[in-house]
């Protein structure tokens, strides 16, 4: 079943690029598909934040626990995302490229958007009102909330028992829907791609095909070095393995750009293929589609390199460090939906004093870089909790 699955997702990807590049705009007639399958996932993803993280949290036991976990993976976390950072600087440095781009600024595609400052970004994630927060869909919100929950329930204990039961029970039910819906991933695949490939043709791609290579290599060497190594190291994992159980997720992180919207799928296959305790998938998961921003990483430091040799701005080492903290603290709170690291770019940009114009630059092709870091995002939350699972049964089994 998971082979064909995997097999199903191929030739979804296949026939939407055929069907985008014989249709051209005219391959939005497919896009109903795509819309279902996105309108089916959102339609779970708050039931099954809410429902899973309780559950994850009760499941520690103990406050002690639950920090343990904690900071195992924010400190992953962290890391990936300094590293992550690290390579897309380099591969700005080595494509270069902005140097030569015969590309015109599009002034009305230049975004006005206002970037909120870190301690508001902070601030912003204890909610006012939980109920609001659900409504809305804050997903940081929602998870600030049900780590509350779950550890009210742990200090309650016996008389809150109920409630505990209350969401086990709720999560095997989310768990079993999200299940139906991955019969869909791949008709779902195709009616997101299609319309994508019509859209953007080679008229659009070839100016800046410079920086979307820079963008694909970047991704790529962290996603195999970076996540197959730590899954190999820490986990005794194969990664092929790795990179073959998750591949279902990645494909539709590719698909639809937004870690949020993945999140029902990761959760399956890193506990159906990759054999990770729902414990740990319920909670690492979650937050790292809200907190792990390894991809848009990359694309910040990508696209500033970019927008820099464009204008022939030489960056001082002093800025290139401040490119790494803003865009590492810029990515916490981020909503995981597409877009999002189009809005971080501009807080980065303003940083280290960049014109602000030059988003417009990369603004058109946005959505392309837009899937790959999200790909890489969603491809990293599964290596943490792959890495932190191991972890955490290394620890609880008896010393042999």
């Amino acid at each position: 079943m998971k082979k064909n699955i995997i097999w199903q997702i191929v030739a979804a990807f296949i026939l939407a690029i055929i069907v985008g590049l014989i249709f051209g705009e005219r391959a939005s007639f497919v896009q109903p598909l795509g819309d279902l399958f996105l309108r089916l996932i959102q339609f779970i993803i708050i039931p099954l934040i809410l429902s899973t993280i309780v559950v994850g949290v009760t499941s520690a036991g103990d406050i002690k626990k639950l920090g343990r976990l904690g900071g195992k993976t924010v400190s992953y976390f962290l890391v990936t995302g300094f590293i992550a950072i690290a390579i897309g600087l380099t591969a700005g440095y080595l494509f270069s490229p902005g140097t030569g781009a015969d590309v015109s600024i599009d002034e009305g595609a230049v975004t006005s958007n206002e970037t909120e400052g870190v301690v508001q970004t902070l601030l912003n994630i204890v909610p006012t009102n939980p109920i609001e927060a659900l409504t809305s869909g804050n997903v940081l919100q929602i998870i600030f909330f049900a780590i509350f929950l779950g550890i009210g329930i742990i200090l309650v204990g016996e008389k809150a028992a109920p409630v505990k039961h209350f969401f086990d029970g709720f999560a095997e039910i989310m768990y079993k829907i999200t299940g139906m819906i991955m019969v869909l991933v791949p008709l779902g695949i195709f009616g997101l791609l299609a319309p994508i490939v019509g859209e953007y043709g080679a008229s659009v791609l070839l100016p800046l095909i410079k920086l979307i290579l820079a963008m694909l290599v970047a991704c790529l060497i962290h996603a195999v070095v970076v996540y197959g190594s730590a899954v190999k190291t820490f986990s005794k994992v194969n990664p092929l393995d790795f990179f073959k159980g998750i591949f279902p997720a990645t494909a539709v992180a590719f698909s639809t750009a937004s870690s949020a919207g993945t999140l029902p799928v990761t959760m399956k296959n890193t506990q159906e293929s990759l054999g990770v305790s729902k414990e740990t998938s319920s909670f690492v998961l979650p937050l790292g589609a809200t907190i792990n921003m390894d991809g848009t990483a990359i694309y910040q430091g990508v696209a500033v390199l970019f927008i820099a040799q464009y204008f022939s701005v030489e960056l001082s080492f002093a800025q290139i460090m401040t490119v790494a903290l803003v865009a590492t603290l810029a990515s916490i709170g981020t909503a995981g939906v597409p877009g999002a690291g189009l809005i971080m770019l501009t807080m980065v940009l303003a940083a280290v004093n960049l014109p602000l114009e030059g988003i417009a630059l990369v603004a058109s092709i946005d959505r392309i870089l837009d899937m790959m870091r999200t790909a890489v995002n969603v491809t990293g939350d599964a290596s943490a909790s792959v890495v932190v699972d191991s972890s955490e049964k290394n620890r609880d089994s008896p010393a042999a």
